[in-house]
């Protein structure tokens, strides 16, 4: 809104027919091409606010007339060419835009108001001049923006009266002459303070009259008249205790006593100064009386008691001075700092304060511009905190750093207190004592507890861990000698039964020769006793089910061979250190392992990928493997979907282990690395599986993910990379 612009109101009646022939879109047609383009050019090259209309609607309007109403041409063009007008102006503009476009001749100009965009009032007066168009006559109107005249007029009427006013009902007797030494105005309080009224006075040019009893000249005639300007006079007057104003340029004034005002006289400071136009014209003066009675009544008691009070000052100035010297060879002499401040100045600070900052030989003007604050959030808070506190008039104790003027830090204790606690912007008193070495001894004493708290849960967490390694490693151990000395066994039986079937194969070979043989050539007691024989062991079964039970009696050698086979590759004692494994055949050993675990309630699909040998501790992987394996299996309480796939991306591979059991909550998530965090009942579990194969994947370098919904399940995802710890990989 412009400055002298009235106040908004509600949207005008251009709005309104805009919206109505848009239907509030944003975008809106061209403008009509009604003038041709030369007489464009020059209307726009008006600097007045100037249209054109038809009579129906605007044709054109230059960039001063939409600057002034707040819409665009191609706004302005939608709408009648009298919308821009106010309610009580419509009609008249309508109108005189009408007779324009009826006569010839030129019409008078017409005053009325136009609504903005912004909704301010605007006051014009516009001028209108028939034109030739390529249709038709059109209507050619100008416009001068009265606003600001008319705020102009206004703001000196209102100055007019708000003077009258200020003069009226000024509790200060005040009166004005012309230059003809006529008053002009003759206040209330001027009534009240001489007795005559308004009515007597102005109008009147014996000012004397109501101060003397003869014909006198007051300072405002002397003003008019321009005697002061003399210097003789001015001499003259000094004499007569009236002297020019230390204030007011050009006033004088003067303290005399009147006997006639009151009971008593009044005394009556009076002052006066000339009054000038607006071409710095002396137009009069204008004298203020001002009743100060009470005043000299105050200054006789004031020198009646100042005998008293000297006579009292000097004997308390004596006993101070005793005071004063105590307290300052106290002050300089303490063993803490010291210091007295108001309103960011420094009053008073004693040598212990100098030492304690460094600053001895600095003023306290030097030192109170030195800033003691490490940073402005540490001004900020002590301010905070002791501002409340002192304004209460109460004592603050407090601990901090502060900076000397080396630039050092040094903990320092405060205790400030206000000098009177009834004032709340008293001076303050502040004591000041050097804890550096305290507070650097408590500090160490901190920082060795919370180290030794740390060593402490680091050594407990590495304990457990080691313990767990090693009995892992212990079972590892125990599998591996196990399996050993089952393949002993295992092997000669292997080879008995090869050496068995060399036997049975020959023997059954012969036995089929000796079937061809005639049996009826024997003597009968031998073929008898064969008959016998064949009988009773059922020869024909045994030669059928004997290669049988050999064969399942390799098949049985087979799976002993396996399973001992899957207890080396789990527990890797031959493999101690860091090797390229195939993690695939890791996983599968892992699962044979525990599958005692698992394989009556848990459903197990593989997903294997090819995977690149991998640089690291096979025994080690393998029991984060069973870890996460066993874990699936005891988080799935009934049947459950047990899935393991193994991918590589890049320098890395991915083992996931997913299952489809309780899943796990967010809180209970951000804890299942932690030692000794478990969420099975007391007596199985030792919450050391998963941050013992946190730890050991952290030292191939990898890392876990997780990723568990409740109801639904878990999916823990182990990636490691393929060249070991310690080599730039690319992140997966």
């Amino acid at each position: 809104m412009l400055e002298f612009d009235t106040a908004p109101r509600e949207a005008s009646g251009l709005a309104k027919a805009l919206w109505a022939a848009t239907g509030g879109a944003s975008v809106l047609p061209p403008a009509p091409e009604v003038l041709d383009p030369v007489c464009v050019h020059a209307l726009s090259a008006v600097s007045a606010p100037l249209m054109v209309h038809d009579g129906e609607r605007i044709v054109f309007a230059n960039a001063a007339l939409q600057r002034l109403l707040g819409y665009s041409l191609a706004e302005l063009c939608l709408v009648p060419h009298y919308a821009w007008a106010s309610e009580a102006s419509i009609e008249p503009v309508k109108a005189y835009g009408e007779r324009c476009l009826q006569t010839q001749d030129d019409l008078p100009a017409l005053e009325c108001e136009a609504l903005t965009a912004n909704g301010s009032v605007r006051h014009l007066e516009i001028s209108a001049s028939r034109i030739a168009g390529p249709q038709g006559p059109l209507a050619l109107l100008t416009c001068t923006d009265l606003s600001d005249m008319r705020h102009v007029q206004d703001s000196l009427l209102n100055v007019g009266r708000v003077m009258y006013q200020i003069l009226e009902n000024n509790p200060v007797a005040t009166f004005v002459i012309d230059t003809e030494h006529r008053i002009t105005h003759w206040n209330a309080a001027c009534v009240q303070l001489t007795g005559l009224s308004a009515s007597e006075m102005v109008g009147s040019d014996q000012t004397w009259r109501p101060f003397f009893s003869e014909p006198r000249p007051l300072m405002v005639d002397l003003i008019v008249d321009g005697k002061v300007i003399d210097e003789s006079e001015l001499q003259r007057l000094a004499d007569a205790n009236l002297r020019a104003s230390p204030s007011l340029p050009g006033a004088y004034e003067t303290e005399d006593y009147f006997p006639q005002f009151g009971q008593n006289g009044r005394w009556v400071f009076c002052t006066a100064a000339p009054l000038y136009d607006t071409q710095g014209r002396l137009i009069g003066a204008i004298e203020t009386l001002m009743d100060v009675s009470r005043r000299h009544a105050a200054e006789e008691e004031l020198k009646r008691h100042q005998q008293e009070l000297e006579t009292l000052v000097a004997e308390r100035s004596a006993e101070l001075l005793r005071s004063h010297q105590d307290l300052d060879a106290f002050l300089e002499n303490a063993s803490v700092g010291i210091l007295c401040t108001s309103k960011r100045q420094i009053l008073r600070s004693n040598k212990k304060f100098a030492q304690m900052f460094e600053m001895e030989g600095l003023s306290n003007a030097e030192m109170a511009a030195f800033n003691y604050f490490p940073d402005a959030a540490a001004y900020k808070a002590m301010r905070n905190m002791a501002r409340p506190t002192l304004q209460a008039g109460q004592s603050v104790m407090h601990e901090m750093e502060l900076r000397t003027a080396s630039n050092q830090l040094i903990w320092v204790q405060l205790i400030a207190y206000p000098a009177n606690p009834g004032d709340p912007d008293t001076a303050v008193w502040w004591l000041l004592q050097d804890r550096s070495e305290v507070m650097r001894a408590q500090r160490e004493l901190v920082n060795n507890y919370r180290q030794i708290q740390q060593a402490n849960a680091r050594l407990e967490d590495a304990q457990n861990q080691l313990l767990q390694s090693e009995k892992m490693a212990s079972i590892g151990q125990l599998a591996a000698g196990v399996a050993h000395e089952i393949n002993n066994p295992v092997g000669f039986v292997a080879s008995n039964l090869g050496t068995l079937r060399r036997y049975i194969e020959s023997m059954l070979q012969l036995n089929g020769l000796y079937e061809t043989i005639n049996h009826a050539t024997l003597p009968d007691e031998l073929r008898k006793q064969i008959e016998c024989l064949r009988q009773e062991a059922d020869f024909e079964f045994i030669q059928e089910d004997l290669p049988q039970l050999l064969r399942e009696s390799d098949d049985g050698l087979g799976r002993v061979k396996k399973i001992v086979q899957d207890l080396k590759d789990f527990s890797r004692v031959d493999q101690a250190d860091w090797q390229d494994a195939d993690l695939n055949q890791g996983l599968e050993s892992t699962l044979n392992v525990v599958r005692h675990e698992i394989k009556y309630k848990v459903e197990v699909r593989r997903d294997y990928g090819p995977l690149p040998p991998v640089r690291c501790l096979a025994a080690q992987l393998n029991q984060v493997f069973m870890n996460l394996i066993v874990n699936a299996a005891h988080a799935m309480p009934g049947q459950g979907l047990l899935q393991l796939r193994t991918e590589a991306q890049g320098d890395w591979v991915c083992i996931s282990v997913r299952d489809n059991g309780q899943g796990m909550p967010p809180e209970v998530m951000r804890r299942i690395f932690d030692p000794f965090f478990t969420t099975k009942p007391v007596g199985q579990g030792t919450g050391l599986g998963l941050s013992l194969s946190f730890s050991i994947v952290k030292k191939h370098g990898g890392r876990i993910e997780v990723e568990s919904e409740p109801g639904v399940g878990s999916c823990f995802k182990v990636w490691i990379p393929v060249q070991g710890p310690g080599t730039d990989t690319t992140t997966a």
